[in-house]
């Protein structure tokens, strides 16, 4: 299918026109200034400069942080903002982010400085979060507009948003409604002044009329532009989320170091093997060392042949590819429990160019240390001297080389770098096991393992294991030992209510990290109408977060209910529903991920500890930083490095990872991209910048009015 890409008018645009050159000419290179590719971010402390910083920081782009709530902060003047370097007029910042309109108070020096600074090198000015007044191009909220909650209010990007900076999205923004106690979001709806030069982005319906009020829209006026944000966020909802990308694109003109996507894999472990069944009358899985039952065990659950045509199919019809953690010795004990036969193992087989496939050893063992399984919790057990009885090298090494040797010989297109070991064990687990098994990492060498698996509600962080780097997974709250609905409900129930109520308590003795249900769940219809919607929204948080970690579910949620995909369903239904197809969800296998994840640390220590450089001289962009480290910049399609084109699109953009050479890395953006400035395509006023900013009558009781955080 062919697909449309848009870019959005650069920043370069608006300098280069402003200064009254043309772009690529020798002229223009020659006299137009250098602005360095930096945002700087002035914060007062509050959840939306906060939500802007995170995406900064996630994305690797530079910013200077100035706390407004700090005594010893620097003061905000001209020789803060440029000066000259090599006889060039100097920028040192791309773009402006400040908590309101004008955080300073009246007669600023500061704030006549800054608005100096953005008329003189066409730097524009994101406002994060602002009260509607005249000052900001909005009309005051009480003539005709609105103040007050916008939860489950689905916002719209309109078609100037759409021609610009929010041309990824399809248009609904949704903003959050996660419960009806909590005030979740709050904003000022309103319509631009009369005679102000005012684009509005994204809209929501005003309350009791047929208008729409403006919740992100740009304002020209006084040789300055400006983005008004007029709701309040923070870095973890949605809304802020779908709009953040357009936000950063807009104030950098999308020529900005760093890079952001929406990533989505989902690893299944425990595949050929079977998984324990909850016990809905003991509220136990057998298995377990407290779970004893006289009466029988229930039946494991194991998928079946058909489910391995359920999930080729629902691939195909998502576009996505399952990574098999498989463990060999299931099929093999299959086989000998049932005369040599394994309907299962050997359609997998049959369709094992359909998946990818991942080593998670040969019989899930345990890893660490002896486990003394007489006592709950378990416990490590110990030699005469005291010391951790650790599970050997030679074990270790049999159950990674064994479960490969396996694979091999059944013709599963495996990657030997990677391992998931069982219960991701060998590393630390707290308290039982406080260190890594002194034998997972010469294990590991042996075997070539350069990728290991972590539980990231464990150990979120990557770090290095001999010779493997971690990579941590997301668990999915979809149970590995239920098979049904009303099982998943039924233990659903044990962990997240009260002793009162029939449940565990672990909610009550644990209030930090567990919330108590209010009420337990129908077990016929509390997966469906809860438990999923819940898991779909925290993994598409995940997903619109530019966080390429995988989630992992267990065979056993492809069998019998087949209780992930409607999860999966919410997660990326919900996902095309809101972008286009310039931002497909970037489904990577885990060396991949892993690999991405590691560029990133080296990324931002060296931006961190101040070894980069970058910036803008009319059309040419120039990155310095350590040499052979790899740099990531998103770019407007079109840029070339040496000739050549640079990075892969996306979202409208190109973005990507190079190396740089000699420490040293040259882009030249498309001619089409410098040359326009910015907004030609939003909307068809002449150009007013320099129009002056409109004159409204002041309403009585909202001259000291400020925006409104509500308490969540």
């Amino acid at each position: 299918m062919k697909r449309t890409i848009r870019t959005t008018a650069l920043t370069v645009g608006a300098l280069i026109a402003a200064l009254g050159l043309q772009a690529g000419s020798a002229h223009a290179e020659t006299t137009a200034p250098r602005i360095d590719l930096r945002v700087l971010l002035v914060s007062d402390g509050g959840p939306a400069t906060d939500a802007i910083a995170a995406e900064l920081d996630t994305a690797g782009t530079p910013y200077t942080k100035v706390d407004l709530t700090q005594a010893g902060r620097p003061t905000i003047d001209a020789a803060f903002l440029a000066d000259t370097v090599d006889g060039r007029p100097r920028a040192k910042y791309q773009a402006v982010v400040l908590p309101n309109d004008n955080p300073f108070a009246a007669g600023s020096a500061e704030m006549t400085a800054l608005a100096d600074y953005e008329r003189t090198y066409a730097v524009p000015q994101v406002d994060a979060y602002t009260y509607a007044r005249p000052e900001a191009g909005l009309q005051y909220p009480v003539y005709g507009g609105y103040s007050g909650s916008l939860d489950g209010v689905q916002a719209q990007v309109t078609a100037a948003g759409e021609a610009g900076p929010f041309g990824y999205l399809k248009g609904a923004v949704p903003f959050e409604d996660n419960s009806p106690t909590v005030g979740e979001s709050y904003a000022y709806l309103s319509t631009p002044v009369a005679g102000a030069d005012f684009t509005p982005y994204v809209q929501a319906p005003i309350p009791g009329t047929t208008k729409q009020g403006s919740l992100v829209g740009e304002y020209r006026h006084d040789g300055r532009r400006e983005l008004v944000v007029t709701f309040v966020y923070n870095q973890y909802q949605e809304q802020f989320r779908l709009l953040s990308r357009g936000i950063v694109e807009w104030m950098t003109g999308g020529v900005h170091l760093g890079a952001a996507r929406n990533y989505f894999a989902v690893h299944v472990d425990d595949v050929f093997a079977a998984d324990d069944r909850w016990d809905t009358k003991l509220n136990c899985t057998p298995g377990d060392v407290d779970c004893t039952n006289d009466e029988g065990t229930p039946s494991p659950i194991r998928m079946t042949p058909a489910d391995v045509d359920h999930a080729t199919a629902w691939q195909s019809s998502h576009h996505f590819t399952f990574d098999l953690v498989y463990n060999g010795a299931g099929s093999v004990d299959q086989r000998s429990d049932n005369n040599g036969v394994d309907q299962l193992a050997d359609k997998l087989v049959a369709d094992r160019n359909q998946f990818r496939w991942v080593n998670h050893t040969y019989t899930h063992a345990f890893l660490g240390c002896e486990q003394n399984t007489t006592v709950v919790p378990w416990t490590c057990e110990t030699n005469p001297d005291g010391s951790t009885k650790w599970v050997s090298r030679s074990a270790i090494d049999n159950e990674i080389a064994i479960n490969r040797v396996w694979g091999h010989l059944n013709g599963l297109p495996l990657d030997d770098d990677e391992l998931v070991t069982g219960e991701h064990s060998g590393l630390k687990i707290l308290p039982q096991q406080p260190q890594d098994n002194p034998n997972l990492a010469p294990a590991l060498a042996d075997n070539g393992v350069k990728w290991l698996a972590s539980d990231n509600s464990r150990d979120p962080e990557q770090r290095v294991v001999g010779p493997a780097t971690t990579v941590s997974r997301y668990p999915m709250n979809v149970f590995y030992n239920a098979g049904t609905a009303s099982e998943e409900a039924d233990e659903y129930n044990w962990i997240y209510t009260s002793r009162a109520q029939g449940g565990s308590g672990i909610c009550e003795d644990n209030p930090a990290t567990t919330t108590c249900l209010p009420a337990p769940l129908d077990t016929s219809t509390g997966y469906q109408d809860y438990i999923v919607p819940l898991e779909t929204r925290i993994d598409l948080g995940h997903v619109l977060a530019n966080d390429p970690k995988p989630h992992f579910i267990h065979q056993s949620n492809l069998t019998e209910d087949r209780l992930a995909y409607p999860v999966l369903d919410g997660v990326l239904d919900g996902y095309d529903a809101l972008f286009t197809d310039s931002t497909p969800l970037v489904n990577l296998r885990m060396k991949d991920i892993g690999t991405e994840l590691q560029r990133r640390a080296t990324w931002r220590t060296a931006v961190q500890n101040g070894q980069v450089t970058a910036y803008r001289i009319g059309a040419t962009v120039t990155v310095q930083a350590p040499a052979g480290i790899a740099a990531t910049a998103t770019m407007p399609t079109g840029t070339t490095q040496s000739g050549h084109a640079f990075g892969t699109a996306y979202a409208g953009a190109t973005s990507g990872w190079t190396t740089t050479t000699g420490g040293t890395l040259t882009l030249t953006l498309p001619s089409t991209a410098a040359s326009t400035a910015p907004s030609t395509t939003a909307h068809h006023k002449a150009p007013a910048a320099t129009r002056p900013a409109p004159h409204a009558k002041v309403p009585a009781g909202v001259t000291e009015q400020v925006p409104y955080t509500p308490d969540n």
